[in-house]
């Protein structure tokens, strides 16, 4: 054999395992997700809870046009933002008290509170800002350049918790 017909040889082998390895990812690689515990009815329970405090939430909503320049309906919203974060804090204390059975669940659920609890805090911030009379924007914490509430979110919808993504109820 020549050195041109090994080469030939060679780069057909390197074709052919490039073709196995798309056909394997495409086909035979597994596809779940980094965030999905396998303790499906932990997810359900923690959806009841938040479905709660969503309804909650809901209750909470004064739909008025507000004059961001009145220092008096700067305080109307940040008490109802404070109202509406309580329930959040309301909500993770809840769904601690109940922690997944698997133990991937027991690895991601405390991070996934500790994520959320980040986000009241960054809640927490805004209202302030409200009290101060400052009508600027809920600052998110990132994280690897993904914003926390979609973080939050990601998780929630991966694991069929869809009452527990983030609220986007201080989005202006």
């Amino acid at each position: 054999m020549t050195k041109r017909h090994l080469g030939q040889l060679f780069l057909g082998f390197v074709c052919i395992a490039i073709a196995l390895m798309w056909v394997y990812a495409f086909i035979f690689a597994p596809r779940e997700s980094a965030n999905k515990i396998n303790d499906s009815s932990w997810g359900q329970r923690a959806n009841i809870v938040c479905e709660s405090a969503r309804s909650k939430r809901t209750a909470l909503q004064d739909l008025r046009k507000i004059n961001i320049t009145d220092p008096q309906a700067m305080l109307i919203r940040a008490d109802i933002a404070e109202k509406a974060t309580a329930t959040l804090t309301e909500m993770l204390d809840e769904i601690e008290k109940s922690p997944p059975t698997d133990a991937k669940g027991l690895e991601l659920v405390p991070l996934w509170i500790a994520d959320y609890r980040i986000y009241i805090s960054n809640r927490a911030e805004y209202i302030s800002q409200l009290r101060a009379g400052q009508s600027g924007r809920l600052n998110e914490t990132v994280i690897e350049g993904v914003p926390i509430s979609e973080k939050i979110s990601k998780f929630a919808r991966e694991n069929r918790m869809k009452s527990c993504q983030a609220p986007y109820d201080l989005v202006s």
